[in-house]
């Protein structure tokens, strides 16, 4: 599980830069920001048509003017729609750098009202908000309009690649930078999240991903018509193991428990050490039949499961059925249901151990298994 974990961090980054369309405040915050500056920006572009001597004479002051209007109004998506798409994103940094090329070439004097260090804007939002091809497309994009913008602006052309150089570079530089460190602190909250829901010892969820879990198992269940099963697994005489051979052994068979568990539960079920020798499975299935049957293979997974030392435990499992209602509390209802398969995993235990208990079947353990009863060796007698 650990390391499924660490092959899907590189997933979940790539996910999270890609996340500019979802519709979380953070990105609210983002579209409306990014809304006020093209917004301002425009509106401060403006002020150029009424001043002597800045703009061109000629058709430039309606194809400036034009220009700028259209910056504006490229706020008000962002505005009504609260969010803004990867390719919406990556259009409007686009237009940032045709917004530049056209003040370059409406402008009287590039290199006094027009410095290319007006590209900064679409270089970071480029490499805050975007991809890494999105990125070195607007990179190659600045450096075309730098030539452009500074080649009327010098006689030599070892003086046009000079400053291209100095200015592209420096945009393209600290773009790059930026995205780099943006990786780097996505990375690290992505871990930070995902240890957060990670029992150390076992690799498995821990209680907090469980309840975290609960709404959306609901809301699923309620969608395909389906039951919510809850299974409560505590490990047979663990405490007998922990006093006989120490807590290594314990922790190592805990360990081999959990991996064995990860390779039976399904892919849409929720696996998570609760505490202690406790382990609960959260999961959909359509009538109690499926229920008893992937808890009973639960319990021979445990069963047929050993510690690189050699001990094994065996385990007692209840299971529990709920159909979700519309209106309630999940988190609430996920504990209602984990106490009623608690007590079904106490009446297994009181029953013999080893063997799945459900309020609709007795807990009776499966005839292939009676010959776990008898005592194993003084180093695997833990059951």
């Amino acid at each position: 599980m650990i390391r499924a974990w660490s092959s899907a961090l590189d997933g979940a980054v790539r996910a999270r830069g890609a996340a500019a369309g979802a519709r979380g405040p953070e990105h609210r915050v983002a579209a409306l920001t990014l809304a006020a500056l093209l917004f301002m920006g425009g509106l401060m572009g403006m002020a150029n048509l009424f001043l002597d001597g800045v703009l061109r004479e000629g058709a430039s002051h309606w194809v400036y003017g034009s220009t700028m209007a259209l910056c504006m109004a490229a706020a008000v998506p962002l505005v009504v729609r609260k969010r803004a798409g990867r390719w919406h994103t990556f259009g409007l940094v686009l237009l940032g750098d045709l917004i530049y090329l056209v003040l370059v070439l409406s402008i009287e004097d590039p290199v006094r009202y027009a410095t290319p260090l007006l590209l900064l804007f679409p270089s970071f939002v480029a490499a805050w908000f975007l991809g890494p091809w999105e990125l070195a497309t607007n990179m190659v994009v600045t450096t075309l309009v730098c030539v452009v913008a500074l080649w009327p602006s010098y006689d030599s052309g070892v003086a046009v690649a000079l400053q291209v150089g100095i200015s592209a570079g420096t945009l393209n530089a600290g773009a790059l930078g930026i995205y780099v460190l943006r990786r780097r602190v996505q990375r690290l909250l992505v871990a930070t999240q995902t240890l957060s829901h990670l029992d150390p010892l076992t690799g498995l969820y821990n209680r907090r991903f469980l309840v975290e879990q609960a709404a959306r198992v609901w809301r699923q269940a309620r969608r395909d018509g389906t039951r919510v099963a809850a299974m409560v697994l505590d490990l047979d005489h663990f405490k007998r193991l922990n006093d006989a051979h120490g807590h290594a052994a314990g922790d190592a068979v805990l360990h081999a428990v959990a991996q064995s568990l990860a390779t039976t539960v399904r892919p849409a079920d929720v696996l998570a050490r609760t505490g202690g020798e406790e382990i609960v499975v959260l999961g959909l299935v359509g009538d109690p039949g499926e229920a008893s049957r992937l808890a009973e293979r639960l319990r021979a997974a445990v069963a047929g499961c050993h510690a690189a030392d050699g001990h094994a435990v065996t385990a007692s499992i209840g299971v529990a059925l709920t159909r979700p209602a519309d209106g309630e509390d999940a988190t609430a209802a996920l504990w209602r249901l984990i106490d009623r398969a608690d007590a079904a995993m106490y009446e297994a235990k009181q029953a013999g151990r080893d063997r799945v208990s459900a309020p609709w079947a007795p807990a009776v353990r499966p005839p292939s298994d009676v010959s776990l009863a008898v005592p194993l060796p003084p180093a695997c007698d833990v059951a």
